[in-house]
């Protein structure tokens, strides 16, 4: 490998544009969190338009905590801490800057299309196709430029940050292309090519491995760079940084199925995901343990320093976080937990505790060395970090006792076999008050993020104003035997990145290609049913419509094989009865009933009336009102396309069946709006081209093939 011995300066611009980045997409989606907390303790906070309800929000709040919040954390940590331990500027300067505004470009597209409704409606993967396939193009232009800075590296063996960064960059890109496969039907609607229980596992492998990769990987690159550098001392243990990276990376690919628990997902494939989730529990202490015994003498010092209170505190509610998760995955405990909002308080633990300290961590030792000025204030730092530290465990522990709760009474049982809280809207009512301590848990981090904001800019602001980079000799790294690279093996596979790189690949795939393989080939996942007719054009339609409004963000569809349920809900849930859905719509959170068996359990007039109003029909309910929806009218046109997309998916549509949809459709819609008259629905001119009626065409569907005898 060879190097001029000219000088050079590290590309820190890069690095501000990213940290400044963070903070401000930070504010954004801290303060929609509180915003959406809220209104599920007072619906009334939905205000009454289509662009602000949770169902749209909700996912604009996680898409931007995830990817414009701790996403360009990450890019910032990643440009700063690799170019010095690679000892060189990154490869191209433009790729960089391609990189920071297609990103900052990504984020403010899914700003305006959530609120409008334009989704895919796949958890964390909600951004249509052109959003979802500009990521694509832009992550491999990060991992060129990644990589080709690896090439031209100044320093033989590559530290134990960039192997988590490498493992990052190689496991997105497979996650989210394989992820984000799916066929337009217009420039803002597609269809993912998987459905039913393929779609399942695929997304829960995707979702799951987002947060491994996304918000774990990256970040204990970070840890393993800043806190060392904070605390000025080494890592704890090589060996351990060896065992914790390796086993982590191979490990985590597996655990994806164990948010489908007592799905309709085979049970061999659940039992999979459940195993590996508990073997996650060594790697992932062994991390936080190789992190906290860094600090072994300097606890003195993070008494008095905000920056490792940060980090000490953000590496605690990590190891709490993967005790956690393993805990959830076992299936009795998921019994109780999943869908409540226990999982909800775990998922907190992690992005607030874990994601949100390091992040605020390295902010505050980042900023001062960026624009060579002194922290302006370690009082508000410190300040700061109780804010977020009491935040977080109010928070928490809402949402534990508020999950706990409704397992336990959607579970309940009483002498005679017979449900104790027989209404959903009951459990609801209870739990009412924790939703407003967790929103007060969010507002005190909000708080604490705002010291941050000012604490930043005042250091910045008495920043002098002529920066000089400064200029790094550089020292040429000629080709050297691979014996002289070190000792053991894996020091010899650290000066090869080329390798690390495909073994890294390696290791993701295997685990990958056991999940993922079966669902193409086996029955178990998309079973025959010769009499299954698919959706007709209106209730394609109408559930377009339900995915619009993020229904799932709020409804499951899964009725899972447990007596609390089967009683609550009817018969559980087969795989047959998915096998037309793209996206499946199985649900991860039940604020409302699950909705499998809905069809014919109430007569259309109640569904009218329900969108209108829902507490007109379930006194109580904390659902936002739809009245657009009654208003706005239905895209007939759309639909003959929506089949002929369908069908070359593989829907058993005829050409007639495409040829026809539309006037199907309309014939339909009128068939449901004459009987919403006839049971005294408004009479208003044209009730048939509203979108309410095909909802209701879709939501009187749910369940109804079940009920023929078509699926036993």
């Amino acid at each position: 490998m060879s190097d001029s011995n000219k000088s050079f300066s590290y590309d820190d611009d890069i690095v501000k544009k990213f940290l400044i980045a963070t903070l401000l997409w930070g504010a954004v989606a801290l303060l929609l969190g509180v915003f959406v907390a809220s209104q599920l303790a007072n619906w009334k906070l939905n205000l009454g338009l289509p662009w602000t309800t949770f169902g749209r929000l909700r996912p604009l709040h996680t898409n931007a905590a995830i990817f414009a919040f701790a996403g360009n954390g990450v890019f910032a940590a990643i440009y700063y801490s690799s170019q010095r331990l690679l000892k060189t500027r990154m490869w191209s300067d433009r790729l960089s800057r391609i990189h920071f505004w297609g990103w900052q470009a990504v984020i403010v597209s899914a700003a305006l299309t959530l609120p409008l409704g334009i989704t895919v409606g796949k958890e964390y993967a909600e951004l249509e196709w052109p959003i979802a396939w500009t990521i694509n193009a832009l992550w491999v232009i990060f991992g060129v430029n990644y990589f080709k800075t690896l090439q031209v590296r100044r320093e033989r063996h590559i530290y134990v940050a960039v192997w988590f960064y490498i493992a990052t960059i190689v496991t997105v890109a497979v996650l989210h292309v394989l992820n984000t496969i799916q066929i337009p039907v217009s420039f803002w609607k597609s269809y993912p090519v998987y459905s039913g229980v393929q779609d399942a596992l695929v997304q829960w492998w995707y979702g799951h491995n987002a947060v491994a990769f996304v918000l774990t990987t990256p970040f204990l690159g970070l840890m393993y760079y800043f806190l060392p550098k904070a605390a000025e001392k080494p890592v704890y243990s090589y060996r351990l940084s060896i065992i914790h990276f390796w086993s982590l990376v191979f490990i985590y690919i597996w655990a994806g199925p164990h948010h489908l628990l007592y799905t309709a997902l085979p049970e061999w494939a659940q039992t999979l995901g459940m195993v590996f989730s508990v073997m996650l529990l060594a790697p992932s202490w062994g991390g936080m343990i190789n992190g906290l015994l860094t600090l072994r003498g300097a606890w003195d010092r993070v008494r008095q320093d905000p920056v490792l209170k940060f980090f000490v505190a953000g590496l605690t509610f990590y190891g709490m976080a993967t005790f956690e998760g393993p805990l959830l995955s076992i299936k009795s405990v998921s019994a109780l937990g999943h869908y409540t909002d226990w999982i909800i308080g775990h998922v907190h633990g992690g992005a607030l505790g874990w994601n949100g300290f390091m992040i605020f961590g390295m902010t505050y030792w980042l900023v001062p060395r960026l624009w060579k000025s002194n922290l302006y204030s370690r009082k508000m730092a410190n300040v700061h970090f109780w804010f977020g530290f009491l935040g977080t465990v109010l928070y928490m522990v809402s949402m534990w006792v508020a999950g706990i709760t409704q397992g336990l009474m959607w579970r309940a049982i009483d002498a005679n076999g017979r449900l104790v809280y027989p209404d959903f809207v009951e459990t609801v009512m209870r739990i009412v008050p924790l939703y407003w301590v967790r929103a007060l848990g969010g507002a005190l981090y909000l708080l604490g993020f705002v010291l941050l904001l000012v604490n930043v800019y005042k250091t910045v602001k008495r920043a002098p104003k002529s920066e000089k980079s400064e200029v790094q000799n550089a020292v040429t790294l000629a080709r050297v035997p691979l014996a002289s690279l070190g000792h053991t093996p894996h020091r010899i596979l650290e000066g090869l990145p080329g390798a690390f790189s495909v073994l890294t690949l390696a290791a993701i795939l295997v685990g990958t290609f056991f999940e993922i393989a079966p669902t193409f080939f086996s029955a178990e996942f998309a079973p025959a049913v010769p009499n299954l007719k698919p959706y007709t054009g209106l209730q394609l339609h109408g559930r377009d419509i339900y995915v619009r409004e993020g229904c799932y963000n709020c409804h499951s569809q899964m009725i899972r094989p447990l007596i609390g349920e089967t009683k609550r809900y009817g018969e559980y849930s087969r795989a047959e009865e998915s096998i037309y859905d793209r996206p499946f719509q199985w649900g991860s959170k039940r604020t409302g009933p699950d909705l499998a068996r809905v069809g014919g359990k109430y007569p259309d007039l109640w569904h009218y009336r329900h969108m209108a109003d829902p507490r007109e029909v379930v006194p109580g309910s904390l659902m936002p009102s739809y009245p657009w929806l009654l208003k706005d009218k239905t895209d007939f046109g759309i639909i003959s396309r929506k089949l002929a997309v369908m069908k070359s998916l593989g829907v058993p549509y005829t050409d007639d069946d495409v040829r026809t949809a539309e006037g199907e459709a309309r014939r339909d819609a009128k068939e449901i709006a004459d009987k919403l008259v006839a049971e005294g629905a408004s009479t208003s001119h044209q009730l048939e081209e509203r979108e309410i009626v095909a909802l209701i065409a879709y939501l009187q569907r749910l369940g109804s093939d079940f009920r023929k005898g078509l699926i036993k």
